[in-house]
């Protein structure tokens, strides 16, 4: 007989749930990457003539090349809005395991794909199922890892996860070029297949994985989760703290559900400010996918052979070890995020990927080989500034600037737009390529600069303060009709009583339900990014640890 968790407890557990959460986050990685050697492979091209291109100026095939790697983005974000729906009511387990199923179904359709039997539909339906596993998966795992993870990691656990993003797509980048070299349907079969090995490992794993002890409470099996509380804790279900942590979760649990609020609410122009908070929200979300990351990330390879003029050998290896940058410099974002701030990063984020794309630009202009490899250093540059930078931010900051009232529908909103976006931008790239040419890296240069005085005047800096006192910072900002920007940089860190007497001030404790005092009290013990993570479950998100420090000025 298995011991119940495979006899994992305390941290052991808490390990084993974040290496289930990896493997959902590398397969999110890996599907974002795998197209982008698969899509100007010959024995793909042969099998799917469609995608063929007759040259570098084919505007007709560049643009099916692009709708057969976007659509993979309409089922993401069809996949975000069913778990959006229905993923309370299934719990994170199911859904987990309904997206990991969802997943190895849309592979088989895409691998069996016959060539003079429809397969090009076949494998865009494929493709958009994969793509609503992929969305339902990502839409739930950080809400798990954040609701069973201790509140002192939980912020770096979900950062880390942001980084396997990166690892994935590096994984899928040399599985494509090791396979190139195949000279039958196997190059593009198996990279497609091979992501069955992490939607499979992530099935696997989470049947022998707990609940999440607050999904749970909101059912109201409490048994079940003093339980699990008590084998995350490494204790007894008698234990006093045991009993103490499900209590506090319990009222964290119950003030969250006493929230009556309306889906109109976010677009409220009170004191709450909740129509500013959820477009600066959604606009990270837009900013990061209209900054170019994913015009380089699907079609490095396609951007060094039609733009750069390289051989698919080379660009397959450039394009390999540019990804290995990415995903080096995105294993910094979680030390970045807390030591330097959201704000700056924003800002550095955009400075620099505006001078990469610059830099690509202006050496593609000459059409000459030795300027193009200023073109590459370019795309090189472009992929560190963004690993480090706006991978993580956007999947963070929609969450902490949101208050609880509208954080679900307000998140919804957010990655509803990184989706929508992404799709665009994923579709347009290779006909922007094959019609203006070096003019489409001069287009992103330009909207990575134009961010920056959007980023300066709206984006409040949110580290180290808790989501109450970003109510309060809102508040004040309506009142007394000065930028939250301002006030954010004026308030100094304030303490729990600060807190509640704030919003006593402002009158705004129905942000959070009932008597402020009292519910800050019931909540201490609560992570602010618990609530901040788990309210996003619907829509892919991240968290930070709740810090609260004083201003020593």
């Amino acid at each position: 007989m298995v011991a119940k968790y495979l006899g994992f407890r305390g941290d052991g557990l808490i390990r084993a749930v974040a290496f289930a959460s990896t493997m959902g986050f590398l397969l999110f990685g890996y599907d974002q990457g795998v197209m982008s050697g698969i899509i100007t492979g010959k024995t793909f091209n042969h099998d799917f003539p469609a995608t063929k291109s007759k040259g570098a100026d084919d505007v007709h095939t560049s643009t099916i090349q692009g709708t057969v790697t976007a659509v993979y983005e309409l089922g993401c974000f069809a996949g975000a809005i069913f778990a959006l729906v229905r993923g309370d009511r299934l719990g994170r387990r199911k859904m987990i395991m309904l997206g990991s199923t969802i997943m190895i179904l849309g592979t088989i359709i895409m691998v069996t794909s016959v060539r003079g039997h429809w397969n090009l539909g076949q494998f865009i339906i494929g493709r958009v199922v994969c793509g609503v596993g992929c969305g339902s998966i990502t839409s739930t795992i950080p809400s798990y890892q954040a609701e069973i993870a201790k509140k002192h990691n939980r912020g770096a656990l979900v950062c880390f996860e942001a980084s396997m993003i990166a690892i994935g797509t590096c994984i899928a980048y040399w599985i494509d070029f090791g396979l190139d070299f195949v000279p039958n349907a196997v190059a593009w079969r198996f990279p497609i297949a091979f992501q069955c090995v992490f939607a499979a490992t992530l099935l696997i794993a989470i049947q022998f994985l707990p609940e999440s002890p607050r999904w749970l409470l909101t059912r109201h099996r409490e048994e079940e989760a003093l339980e699990i509380i008590a084998f995350l804790a490494d204790s007894t279900v008698d234990d006093p703290e045991v009993i103490l942590l499900k209590d506090d979760m319990y009222a964290n649990v119950k003030l969250t559900q006493s929230i009556k609020s309306s889906k109109l609410d976010i677009f409220k122009r009170d004191k709450t400010k909740n129509l500013e908070r959820t477009l600066v929200g959604a606009s990270s979300q837009i900013f990061q996918q209209l900054g170019g990351c994913n015009a380089v990330i699907y079609y490095a390879p396609l951007l060094y052979q039609n733009s750069l003029g390289m051989e698919r050998t080379l660009a397959l290896v450039l394009s390999g070890v540019t990804i290995v940058v990415y995903a080096l410099f995105a294993c910094i974002a979680f030390w970045l995020v807390e030591k330097v701030g959201r704000r700056p990063l924003f800002i550095i984020g955009s400075v620099g990927q505006g001078l990469s794309m610059t830099i690509v630009f202006a050496c593609l202009i000459p059409d000459t080989k030795q300027a193009s490899k200023g073109a590459a250093f370019g795309i090189f540059l472009y992929l560190a500034f963004f690993g480090a930078t706006w991978l993580c931010l956007p999947w963070l900051y929609p969450a902490e600037i949101a208050s609880m009232k509208i954080r679900t529908q307000a998140n919804a909103v957010s990655t509803s737009c990184n989706w929508i976006f992404n799709f665009m931008v994923v579709e347009i790239t290779p006909v922007m390529i094959a019609s203006i040419h070096w003019g489409t890296y001069l287009f992103f240069a330009c909207l990575n600069f134009a961010f920056i005085p959007f980023i300066y005047f709206f984006y409040p800096e949110t580290k180290g303060r808790t989501l109450e006192e970003l109510d309060v910072i809102f508040a004040k900002a309506h009142v007394e009709h000065t930028p939250a920007v301002k006030v954010a940089k004026n308030v100094p860190y304030m303490e729990h009583h600060e807190i509640a007497e704030a919003m006593r001030h402002y009158d705004i404790h129905d942000t959070i339900g009932g008597d402020p005092e009292k519910e800050l009290e019931n909540t201490e013990k609560s992570s602010s990014a618990e609530s901040q993570t788990s309210n996003l479950a619907q829509a892919s998100t991240n968290s930070k640890p709740e810090v609260t420090i004083r201003d020593e000025n």
